[in-house]
């Protein structure tokens, strides 16, 4: 490389397209990664917490939720409370990563080697992605869902579209689909608006025939178990459910609950994916910051500043320290993916030993984007969190009885201890433990259609009461009906606890 890529603190777009190119030479040729095509935008400070506030999306639509958080996050930045990313990727082709104005070249520098390459290509190439996200979509969507939601408040009012969407962003967490089905195309989605829009709510569904009517000492009842299989329940995804069955919802209403929905399943492999994709970007920013630096592209002073910042992202302060809140993902992260290039390049005879497959392989890169492809948080640490990154992260187990007055450690740096601390690791990771199991159950179809959810507590863990009264309203406003959810012990089955909701106000009177 002859002479420097920049030199000093400013920056202008010529200098950011030379860096970026430098990049790519690298990111490809070294590294062998895929990306999508990228878009780069300069924002101002103000501007990245406005991104902050919209969960991270361009063009999203209006929520007073997204003001709070927006006057929230700036008060703290403006008190020096709060610091703000050096960036905003958007999973989308093409790839849209944000820097900020105010940043160095030198951060510019890392903030396109980490987001606009490393995200960029976990994003393209993991297997969660690729089965629940339409990078291609996404954007000609979300403004779809904008210009969709400010239509709705013009023809129905502010008002009667934020209590709909209030009730809905309640229950995001609740509503996608854990378990593989058809990606959804978001250029079709929005296509059939249109059609979904003239939907008449007199198309057969199964709660119509519980309305009042002289037929309806003809119908027949149903068993149980015919009634649920109709319905389709049990149903996990909770506004999926609505969006269908809901007798009294208005077509405009089952939309905005559709959008919310496919927010919701776009965000949910994120969720499953921190550690790995922050440790992939983050292995690759310092790879290629290093590479830079090594071909004389960038100085001693740049390389300073970009291992300042790098050693405040992966810091991880200990047990006891006021700032600890558990691991941090970017140290877990990047530890494993510069341990297993250790494994592969300079194997001891203990990791030959654990990893007979990739130990000594040599081609540390290859190993790690398969594993960037294949695996999410919890597998991956299943697979490769290795002893020698257990004893150098301290990790151990502590057995934490709510009715034994002392902790015991259970266990320790030897084999069994080993195997058993990756494994109770690995499953801090697993949604599956860490979200509440909540499931439409059944409907009284015969009686007050009344909706009935379920809750398998996972290790005797119930809900926040408080929290669960407060989203039991917003499902009861949603379904128009009482609610019931019972918590059930996962074990032995038992219903635990009982929670009753009405609707507190009507969402159903058609303004248009």
């Amino acid at each position: 490389m002859a002479g420097y890529l920049y030199e000093g603190a400013e920056w202008d777009f010529e200098t950011v397209a030379r860096v970026h190119d430098a990049i790519e030479v690298i990111a490809r040729g070294d590294l062998g990664l895929e990306p999508w095509p990228r878009q780069i935008e300069v924002i101002t400070a103000e501007q990245m917490l406005d991104a902050y506030a919209a969960i991270g999306m361009p063009q999203m639509y209006k929520h007073w939720s997204f003001g709070k958080h927006f006057l929230r996050d700036e008060t703290l930045y403006r008190a020096g409370r709060r610091g703000l990313a050096y960036e905003i990727v958007i999973n989308a082709s093409p790839c849209i990563a944000y820097i900020m104005e105010e940043n160095t070249m030198t951060m510019q520098t890392l903030v396109i080697a980490h987001a606009a390459f490393g995200h960029n290509h976990f994003f393209r190439n993991n297997q969660l992605f690729r089965q629940w996200t339409d990078a291609e979509g996404i954007l000609g969507y979300i403004a779809f869902a904008k210009a969709y939601v400010a239509d709705c408040e013009e023809r129905y009012g502010q008002a009667a579209v934020e209590r709909v969407l209030d009730a809905a962003h309640a229950l995001m967490d609740h509503s996608v689909h854990r378990t593989p089905r058809r990606r959804t195309d978001l250029v079709l989605e929005r296509r059939r608006e249109q059609e979904r829009r003239a939907y008449q709510e007199s198309i057969y569904n199964d709660l119509w025939r519980t309305i009042p009517g002289k037929d309806k000492q003809h119908v027949p009842q149903r068993s149980a178990d015919e009634r649920r299989r109709l319905l389709g329940l049990p149903e996990e995804n909770i506004l999926y459910f609505f969006e269908k069955r809901a007798p009294r919802l208005l077509s405009w209403q089952r939309e905005v609950l559709r959008i919310v929905r496919h927010i919701a399943q776009y965000f949910y492999p994120q969720k499953q994916t921190k550690v790995m994709n922050e440790g992939c970007a983050t292995f690759c920013h310092y790879y290629i910051m290093n590479r830079l630096y090594e071909q004389g592209g960038i100085t001693d002073g740049a390389l300073l500043e970009f291992l300042q910042s790098h050693t405040s992202v992966v810091y991880q302060p200990d047990f006891d320290d006021p700032r600890y809140s558990g691991l941090n993902p970017y140290t877990l992260g990047f530890s494993m993916m510069q341990d297993i290039r250790r494994i592969c390049e300079e194997p001891t005879e203990e990791d030959r030993a654990w990893f007979p497959a990739i130990a000594g392989c040599g081609d540390a890169f290859a190993v790690l984007r398969s594993a960037w492809s294949d695996y999410r948080d919890e597998s991956f640490i299943l697979q490769f969190l290795s002893p020698h990154l257990i004893r150098r992260l301290r990790l151990f187990a502590i057995r934490d009885d709510a009715q034994d007055p002392y902790l015991q450690v259970r266990l320790i740096h030897n084999e069994r201890g080993y195997r058993d601390i990756r494994r109770l690791l690995a499953r801090q990771y697993d949604l599956a433990r860490l979200e509440p199991d909540i499931q439409v159950a059944d409907v009284d179809l015969d009686g007050d259609r009344t909706l009935s959810l379920v809750h398998t507590a996972t290790d005797g863990v119930l809900l926040d009461s408080g929290e669960a009264r407060s989203v039991l309203t917003h499902i009861a406003n949603l379904w128009g009906y009482a609610v019931v959810l019972r918590e059930r012990d996962s074990g032995s089955g038992v219903t635990v606890r009982e929670f009753t909701a009405r609707p507190t106000i009507n969402l159903f009177e058609d303004n248009g």
